[in-house]
């Protein structure tokens, strides 16, 4: 277990893509905090899961679009294990809406969400990594950023916002130690997309060259590889983990 020893931090954990990665995380032997929103019972499961398979997990209940929330997460990790090794933001929410009907509560709840939190637990994460000279920070992106979609202008923007965040970090602490990298998942099968995949059935899975929707797992393999030492050589990079959706070319 390559992660044997090291201490990571899920924002957006307890469900969907966010277990996968606390799953994979575990499972390959770190110590693994995971912050929720609301669903405690939800959280409560994961935890009693993972540690029923005798891995350590602890969940943390958080508003992440709080900067004070975020610096006080970190300091429980640290205070708990000792360091923080990996951070991977997951947290992130869809207010759909067309430009002309949406209201500012949308926009705004979605950028806070899913880049505002981004910036609040790396700028609290990376104090603790620099001390250290070592740390891994995965940021969750999305095929949004860039194959667009009428009325996710609020989370485009969001996941574009969050593509440019992670290449401008990665310079600023590769000589710390530190790489950033993201991943952009295409559709996932998970609660947030299903609606989604409902109203659009299979006509979504024609538009991939893989011929199928992808699994919590599949984001779940991409983020270990960024979080293991052996990528130590690999930042400021934006995986796709699509089924090839933003190849084009494919009816």
């Amino acid at each position: 277990m390559s992660l044997e020893g090291r201490v990571a931090l899920v924002t957006g954990g307890s469900r969907g893509i966010g277990r996968g990665i606390v799953e994979a995380l575990a499972g390959d032997g770190a110590k693994v905090a995971f912050v929720y929103n609301s669903n405690s019972a939800a959280a409560d499961e994961v935890v009693a899961s993972m540690k029923e398979a005798g891995h350590e997990v602890m969940a943390i209940q958080a508003d992440v679009r709080s900067k004070d929330a975020a610096d006080k997460v970190i300091a429980d990790v640290v205070e708990a294990w000792g360091s923080i090794d990996i951070l991977v933001n997951n947290a992130g929410i869809i207010r759909d809406g067309l430009l002309a009907m949406m209201d500012a509560d949308q926009w705004q709840d979605v950028i806070d969400t899913n880049l505002t939190s981004v910036f609040n637990f790396c700028q609290a994460a990376t104090r603790q990594m620099m001390s250290q000279r070592y740390g891994r920070i995965i940021n969750m992106s999305s095929v949004a950023a860039d194959v667009s979609n009428p009325g996710q202008a609020n989370y485009a923007a969001s996941k574009g916002g969050v593509e440019g965040f992670t290449r401008c970090i990665a310079t600023e602490l590769a000589r710390r130690g530190i790489t950033a990298n993201a991943v952009a998942p295409g559709f996932i099968e998970t609660d947030m997309t299903q609606a989604v995949v409902e109203a659009a059935g299979k006509e979504i899975k024609k538009k991939i060259p893989c011929r199928r929707l992808g699994l919590p797992s599949d984001i779940a393999n991409a983020v270990l590889f960024f979080a293991q030492e052996s990528s130590s050589y690999v930042t400021g990079q934006i995986m796709k983990v699509d089924g090839g959706l933003t190849l084009g070319g494919i009816s």
